[in-house]
């Protein structure tokens, strides 16, 4: 499988090597019409370096995303085909990479390529209001997968730990004026696209987005349900909250909120909690550079997302320095500089030792066919 899809996403490449940038390659009909079809692939490479080196050549477990050290590697290649039509629309997209593998890993089979596989229909005549079906990106947070869509070139801490797709039945509905967007979801579970064995207990989610002008983003996202059998259930309720704001074409700033809780055991009444403030500042001082600097803070001490067996559990700080090089429409250049540091010792290093802190470069070169 991920041999087919690396000589697709080849043969894509090679084939619109000459394309503009563009929000959707679309192909022209015999009418002059654009179709509704339309194809899109990605490449993301990168390399990635411990100043404490690290026997296995992996990252710790909180880490999905550019998660192999030491070596050149590929984080996330897909090819995608999407249909967008009037009244319906579908996307389904295949993958390979180091994300693919870490991400998909409780996924049998050829699931565990599938990166998105959706499909909707609009269900009003008169208002922008759809249903879709299908693996699909998830509602919580303000980073993705796709790395060229992110400020900084490493995902957050929380954007790690939270779902990047997720799978189910979602309602959503656009305002007229493009300012609302509001869903609700019937979901597998907490990034899941098959049901963990023995649960059948329904999971939720909500999301509200408010545009008021081009320059702001105000997002509150919502999770309610439970990722372990029914016969140790423990219901989970976590709330995403952030804000996009783009004061000029030079600054813009990201800041998040995130706060969650699930039962220590089945029908308990006390709670264990989890929240991560992080905050992203960017200024781009030509339309081809960008740089951002990020701080974030992870506090989950009762393990509820990040289990470390450690007598304070898992409360990281984090900072990173970021510099991006549009090189062409399609290909971008990355380097980062990040440092993590945490109360007790949980970085895997030589042998069984163990660091409170860990600094890590890397980089990375993107190519894009949107």
């Amino acid at each position: 499988m991920k041999t087919l899809i690396l000589s697709a996403l080849a043969i894509a490449s090679v084939s619109h090597a000459n394309a503009q940038d563009s929000t959707q390659i679309a192909v022209a009909q015999a009418d002059g019409n654009t179709s509704p079809f339309a194809v899109s692939a990605y490449v993301e490479s990168y390399y990635l370096q411990e100043f404490h080196k690290n026997d296995h050549h992996t990252m710790p477990g909180f880490i999905y995303n550019h998660n192999r050290t030491g070596e050149v590697n590929l984080n996330l290649a897909f090819l995608k085909g999407s249909y967008a039509g009037d009244r319906v629309r579908a996307n389904l997209a295949l993958a390979a990479g180091t994300y693919m593998n870490a991400n998909y890993a409780a996924e049998p089979g050829v699931l565990k390529n599938v990166f998105e596989a959706n499909a909707g229909v609009k269900i009003s005549k008169n208002h922008n209001l759809w249903f879709d079906a299908g693996i699909m990106p998830s509602h919580i947070g303000f980073e993705s997968a796709i790395g060229k869509d992110n400020w900084a070139l490493t995902r957050s801490l929380v954007a790690e730990n939270t779902p990047y797709f997720e799978t189910g039945l979602k309602l959503g509905y656009t305002s007229e004026n493009s300012k609302w967007y509001l869903a609700a979801m019937y979901l597998n579970g907490w990034q899941r696209i098959q049901r963990v064995d023995g649960n059948a207990t329904p999971a939720f989610g909500t999301q509200v987005t408010y545009k008021p002008n081009a320059g702001v983003t105000l997002n509150y996202s919502t999770f309610i349900g439970s990722d372990k059998p029914d016969s140790t259930r423990q219901m989970r309720y976590y709330h995403n909250i952030y804000g996009v704001f783009q004061f000029s074409d030079k600054w813009g700033l990201t800041a998040g909120f995130d706060i969650g809780s699930e039962q220590k055991s089945k029908g308990s009444s006390s709670y264990n909690t989890v929240y991560v403030p992080v905050m992203i500042l960017r200024f781009s001082p030509s339309p081809k550079i960008n740089i951002a600097a990020r701080g974030e803070y992870y506090h989950d001490k009762n393990g509820v997302i990040i289990a470390t067996g450690t007598e304070n559990g898992f409360q990281t700080f984090g900072t990173s320095l970021n510099f991006d090089y549009q090189i062409t429409p399609q290909v971008m250049w990355r380097i980062e500089a990040r440092n993590l540091g945490s109360r007790d010792a949980i970085f895997n290093g030589n042998g069984a030792d163990l660091s409170k802190n860990k600094t890590y470069l890397t980089t990375a070169l993107t190519f894009a066919l949107n």
